[in-house]
């Protein structure tokens, strides 16, 4: 076996990290199958489940700028990605401060703070973040709600969920000059929130005018 013979197929070979991205990161649940979904327009590729419970159908679709589940038997829609664009030399952590502040009431914003979100292990070169109470605004909180219960979200419904888990993810494919807001919820959802991939803007990933 020549050396010319091993190279070609190293090279053939695809990457680890963009066969992960060729599939799925688990199994499908019951009565439901994976299938990838993308839209050029909106930014981003994901796989997703279709779901036939025979009472109920489950399906994702593109709207707007998100991704959403939507039943069979009634209901809006619910988006659980949503791709927000990046200004011009924006970073990824500023333009995602800029969306939080712009969809939470200010004297909200204002006792939060950006934080890493630490719960489970993001993909690789994936960093997570979620909006916090503030040390004064926690201390706060800590003496002023009841623990048996489930409270407001205290930063806002882009914030942290005290009922669910939603975050904003940053990925390394800083040409799509993109971020998103992941709604996982409370269980393991119907889309796989381990795969998302950013897709880069029509006119970066056609190259510049000739």
């Amino acid at each position: 076996m020549g050396m010319r013979w091993l190279l070609a197929l190293a090279l053939a070979a695809p990457s680890p990290g963009r066969a992960a991205a060729d599939r799925p990161s688990r199994p499908p649940s019951k009565n439901c199958a994976w299938e990838k979904v993308s839209d050029a327009a909106v930014g981003l590729e994901a796989w997703v489940e279709r779901c036939d419970y025979g009472f109920r159908t489950i399906d994702f679709f593109f709207v707007g700028r998100s991704l959403a589940m939507r039943f069979s038997d009634g209901g809006e829609p619910e988006a659980v990605v949503d791709v927000l664009d990046l200004k011009p030399g924006e970073s990824p952590q500023a333009g995602v401060q800029r969306h939080y502040a712009e969809r939470t009431p200010p004297e909200v914003a204002a006792r939060c703070v950006l934080a890493p979100y630490r719960n489970g292990k993001p993909p690789a070169g994936v960093r997570r973040f979620n909006f916090v109470p503030d040390r004064a605004y926690q201390a706060e909180l800590d003496r002023t709600q009841d623990p048996e219960e489930v409270s407001d979200p205290p930063c806002g419904d882009w914030g942290i969920a005290p009922d669910g888990i939603q975050y904003f993810e940053v990925h390394p494919a800083s040409a799509a000059r993109k971020v998103l807001f992941v709604r996982v919820g409370q269980d393991e959802p119907l889309f796989d929130e381990k795969t998302l991939h950013l897709l880069p803007s029509p006119s970066l990933r056609s190259g510049p005018a000739p």
